[in-house]
């Protein structure tokens, strides 16, 4: 059996992972995975059960498992805690510590069904946009020393080893190599020392992939182009902060972070989670997008798990529910949005093949006007 740990979190968590749970379910069985799914607390709503935001139950569980799903965690009623005891920072950085993941992986797909809520013209849009950001994780100006801060002056410290630069890198090239074999590794070596080394490293890892292009971007340029020509990207590899910045304008091509999934991986138990935030605002309404936890499900399918089959099935049928217009809110455009259960259901009937009626041979007002998600961490 495969441990596959479920960590619905807090806001929206609980609501958008009941319907990846639906979708593992039907995967498990299709394609006989024999998956052990559990459920363990973490963040705000583990400080309320248990007093703390990563209960030692909770860390045993994922460390021991074959991959980690996250819902998402914080909100207001948690921001009077100090630092290291709200759910953010004493729940999902303390577990990303634990799991020692150093990479982010942010896919971004346009899917065609959604390209009139993309911001891309007619002319940008060419051809549509397919990129990957790697992200370092766990190094840079997050967690360099010294810190400090006083009212006259503050600190941060950006620091990284050749050891963390190389594995990150390694990483960006294997992906590229199973893509379109491009590279665009993003830094500031015109001012930063650390971007010099960087920069270095990197053409140094490069040499050990003859059959992947690589180059060389500043940030402020790498910004501007992802807006001018997306389509040029491949692989966008990055240091932490940097990383943090381009993968969330990332989002914005695809017209809501509601679609965006993404992988945190390490040694060996990796993380999978949306892209968003826990959105308190509108936890509990049955409005919010499940479809980036959905797609989640398939990077841990793909990353963790091997199957690259049944998370090739999983994409597919999130592609078909949209075609077929059952579109949550953020993603609904002129047409009337389906409930997070409904995308849910939808989704797990394409991958059943079971017949739906079309929604999208006619059109309907909005109904409400979705207010969006929070920030993520």
């Amino acid at each position: 059996m495969k441990r596959i740990v479920l960590l619905p979190g807090d806001g929206i968590g609980p609501e958008v992972m009941n319907e990846a749970r639906k979708v593992l379910n039907v995967i498990d069985q299709r394609f006989a995975l024999e998956l052990d799914i559990i459920d363990a607390a973490i963040g705000g709503d583990a400080i309320d059960r248990y007093g703390t935001p990563l209960p030692e139950e909770t860390l045993n569980l994922c460390l021991n498992s074959a991959a980690v799903l996250l819902g998402a965690v914080g909100g207001p009623r948690w921001d009077h805690l100090p630092a290291e005891q709200r759910p953010e920072t004493g729940g999902l950085l303390a577990l990303r510590k634990a799991l020692n993941l150093y990479a982010n992986i942010r896919p971004i797909e346009v899917f065609t069904e959604l390209r009139s809520i993309s911001p891309l013209t007619d002319v940008r849009w060419n051809g549509g946009v397919d990129l990957v950001t790697v992200r370092e994780l766990s190094s840079g100006i997050y967690y360099g020393q010294p810190r400090q801060l006083s009212s006259d002056e503050a600190v941060d410290t950006m620091r990284y080893k050749r050891v963390e630069i190389e594995r990150i890198a390694r990483l960006a090239f294997e992906l590229a190599r199973e893509r379109r074999r491009r590279v665009t590794s993003v830094d500031k070596a015109n001012v930063l020392a650390c971007s010099k080394l960087w920069r270095q490293v990197v053409g140094d890892v490069a040499r050990s992939y003859p059959d992947v292009e690589l180059r060389h971007m500043y940030i402020d340029n790498a910004a501007m182009q992802l807006i001018l020509s997306p389509h040029q990207f491949d692989v966008i590899l990055t240091e932490n902060m940097f990383g943090d910045i381009l993968s969330d304008e990332t989002a914005a091509l695809a017209g809501s972070v509601g679609m965006l999934p993404s992988a945190s991986l390490g040694d060996r138990v990796n993380l999978y989670e949306p892209a968003g935030g826990s959105a308190p605002d509108i936890a509990g309404q049955g409005i919010a997008n499940p479809l980036a936890q959905i797609l989640s499900v398939a990077l841990l399918l793909e990353h963790s798990l091997a199957a690259r089959e049944a998370a090739s099935a999983v994409r597919s049928a999130v592609r078909h529910a949209l075609h077929l217009g059952y579109r949550p809110a953020d993603v609904a455009g002129e047409w009337t949005p389906v409930s997070t259960s409904e995308a849910g259901d939808a989704v797990v009937a394409c991958l059943q093949g079971e017949e739906l009626a079309d929604r999208s041979e006619a059109q309907y007002p909005l109904h409400y006007v979705f207010s969006g998600f929070a920030d993520p961490v």
